[in-house]
């Protein structure tokens, strides 16, 4: 692949706005326009490159960047990005120049009133650690020009960093951003450990051209727009408030210090800042867990017409299964699997073919008029869920409700929806 965020920008249009302040007029413009069905183009004041944002804010933009023909497609592209391992192709080096002020360089944005500081959100790690390699999503706080905190979570970036400090060693990592969504999405899925997410990417899009960096030689894709290398260590820093998922505040912890050695940007591509708790941060989330909630659903339901996880739930906690089904257990075992499939799912509501997912009001009236407790309903107390939900306990134990919002296989016309010819 010979894409970058620029091309793939061009590709499905975008609206240029200017220059916008770093505190909270980017976050405003982004929010405002999001959804719109336009990428949007801006520059963050003292920032040396353009940057943009609701690039993928709704899946008809990931089925273009996965190269996907539809839905179905896309979810069977981003299973294949987890599961095999596509080609490298090293290239020389692009036309790079070092970053005049650091990191202060990069737009790095104060989204929210609390924020805890300036933040990239869209920067991915590349650590090579003992002959492992790990591509991932880290949010940066930046601490200044060449310092920053990094939020690690207990996944395979966290892994590699701690069995380096547990060397008495810092942890040498490359950080990337502005790339090609293919990319982006597959640095936000999880594969096993070992498996490199790059060489995902490069399954689905037909390979991807990389270059070897400067200072760790570690292989990145031609396109990006901005390369920091570095060193995670042991010192660490509070890090937050940040807006999560929810659109709520995460806690202040202390995290991983990165000691930052140098700052390249490329003059001829643009940066990525998205929005927390916004329509793109829901979908980059959430994508790959939904196709994962896909695909383990149709294992063992005749047929699967769609799956959501839901825009108000961060596109994370909420799912609507719409199934057809050949026997009235088939949505309890639809629940069942949807759990299994994304251990961070809090509800999940199972409804008829004839049900649009993306209707509130349409799975509402299912609920309504199909549901009843004492037979539809399935409660699941004391599992692990997310700790992004504020309401569970703060290790993410947490209960769970599966809902079968189905017509029994013989329910007749009782259950059927009215509908207006030419209309509905």
């Amino acid at each position: 692949m010979r894409g970058s965020l620029s091309s793939f920008v061009e590709e499905v249009g975008y609206e240029n706005i200017g220059q916008v302040r770093r505190e909270y007029e980017a976050a405003a413009e982004i929010k405002r326009r999001q959804g719109s069905g336009r990428a949007l183009r801006f520059r963050v004041e003292g920032s040396e490159q353009d940057a943009v944002s609701n690039v993928i804010d709704s899946r008809d933009k990931v089925i273009r960047a996965l190269g996907a023909s539809d839905l179905r497609d896309a979810y069977y592209r981003i299973l294949r990005a987890m599961s095999v391992q596509g080609e490298l192709r090293e290239v020389g080096q692009p036309r790079l120049r070092e970053a005049s002020r650091g990191l202060m360089s990069l737009p790095a944005v104060k989204f929210y009133e609390r924020d805890g500081g300036l933040y990239l959100t869209s920067a991915i790690f590349i650590a090579c650690y003992e002959g492992a390699c790990n591509a991932s999503v880290h949010r940066v706080m930046l601490l200044g020009e060449r310092r920053a905190a990094v939020r690690l979570v207990p996944r395979h970036l966290w892994y590699l960093y701690n069995k380096a400090i547990s060397r008495g060693q810092s942890l040498p990592v490359t950080v990337i951003v502005g790339v090609h969504p293919a990319v982006m999405l597959a640095a936000a899925s999880s594969p096993p450990l070992g498996f490199f997410e790059l060489r995902g990417a490069a399954a689905v899009v037909g390979g991807i051209e990389v270059f070897r960096t400067p200072v760790h030689g570690n292989p990145v894709p031609a396109g990006a727009s901005a390369v920091i290398e570095g060193y995670l260590t042991a010192e660490q820093a509070d890090e937050g408030p940040f807006v999560e998922a929810m659109a709520g505040y995460d806690r202040v912890r202390r995290q991983p210090v990165l000691e930052v050695r140098q700052v390249l940007i490329n003059p001829d591509e643009v940066s990525h800042v998205i929005l927390p708790g916004g329509l793109e941060h829901g979908m980059i989330m959430g994508f790959p867990r939904e196709a994962a909630i896909y695909d383990a659903v149709s294992k063992v339901v005749p047929e699967v017409v769609a799956v959501r996880l839901t825009p108000a739930s961060g596109t994370w906690l909420h799912a609507v299964i719409s199934v057809r089904k050949s026997h009235d257990g088939d949505p309890k075992n639809a629940i069942m699997a949807a759990f299994a499939a994304h251990p961070s799912l809090k509800h999940v509501v199972v409804v008829d073919d004839d049900i649009n997912v993306d209707d509130p009001r349409d799975v509402e009236w299912a609920i309504a008029t199909r549901f009843q407790a004492d037979r539809g309903l399935v409660v699941i107390t004391r599992a692990r869920g997310s700790t992004l939900d504020p309401s569970s306990e703060v290790d993410g134990m947490t209960s769970k409700v599966g809902i079968d919002a189905t017509r029994p296989i013989n329910g007749g016309e009782r259950f059927e929806k009215a509908r207006i010819p030419g209309l509905d």
